[in-house]
């Protein structure tokens, strides 16, 4: 699934959002630019590295409780980002190795490492859709969604850390109703949110400084990421800051000398199944 000719179209010009993340996970698969760019956060957001931990913390968790407790044997994960092992197909197949998760972004730079999203264990399978969360036509009818997922069967959209990308000149609401339209009753919502809630001044300069780096954000209330899950029922605890959404000592990435603080992470949290 790679693309020989993906490497020609990232732009190391310019810090990227997806790079970045892979700076605060202590990952490889950035540049310059990027490093700078993400010190400069972290200097007005020091915690920016425990919120992206959590956010991958969250994500295992929420994971597992779907495959175990709920039934769900398929995920759609939008807004991928550079793969970070585990990844959630390596999760969700640790508990049901039948798992099918489809992957989608739309960053080349993603494309470059598709290769590590395809490592599928023999009884389940994988695959990567180069699409946009704000075209979800193309990605809905993209054949290779339809090769691995069966919509007439639960799946869960996951949606972690993607949706402050999505301003609400974008319509992120109606984004997310159209994607879930199409999945039958039992099928899950997750969400990470990043939230200016916990220490406005601080989540305006990181605004500030993404939106002067060309990604525009917009970080929400507790109010407005619920409003994502309407119609749905929520799991609990409800919309959680992400350490405290089934907290699991057994999970490495929850296990701290000293737990983080709600404003460190700065993440809502939240899992639905719909009705």
């Amino acid at each position: 699934m790679t693309n020989p000719h993906a490497a020609r179209d990232i732009d190391t010009s310019r810090p990227h959002s997806a790079r970045m993340y892979d700076y605060y996970l202590g990952g490889k698969d950035h540049f310059e630019v990027d490093k700078q760019a993400a010190e400069t956060v972290a200097t007005a957001y020091p915690a920016i590295f425990v919120c992206a931990r959590e956010n991958r913390a969250f994500m295992h968790r929420a994971t597992r409780v779907l495959a175990r407790e709920h039934g769900i044997r398929q995920w759609l994960d939008i807004g991928t980002g550079i793969p970070t092992e585990p990844n959630l197909h390596q999760v969700a197949q640790s508990v049901v190795p039948e798992a099918r998760v489809v992957y989608a972004d739309n960053d080349p730079l993603v494309l470059k490492y598709a290769e590590r999203l395809m490592r599928s264990t023999r009884q389940g399978r994988t695959t990567y859709v180069q699409a946009d969360v704000n075209d979800p036509e193309t990605l809905l009818n993209a054949p290779e969604l339809a090769e691995v997922l069966d919509l007439d069967q639960p799946v869960a959209l996951s949606l972690n850390a993607l949706l402050h990308f999505v301003t609400d000149a974008q319509d992120p609401y109606g984004l997310v109703e159209r994607l879930l339209s199409v999945l039958p009753s039992g099928s899950a919502l997750a969400i990470s949110h990043c939230t200016p809630d916990f220490d406005p001044a601080t989540w305006e300069k990181v605004t500030s400084i993404y939106t002067n780096a060309g990604t525009p954000v917009q970080f929400r209330s507790q109010k407005d990421v619920s409003r994502f899950f309407t119609g749905l029922d929520l799991l609990e605890p409800g919309i959680a800051v992400g350490h405290r959404w089934r907290p699991d000592a057994a999970d490495e990435d929850a296990v701290t000398a000293k737990p983080p603080t709600d404003a460190e992470v700065s993440l809502w949290t939240g899992v639905g199944i719909k009705p």
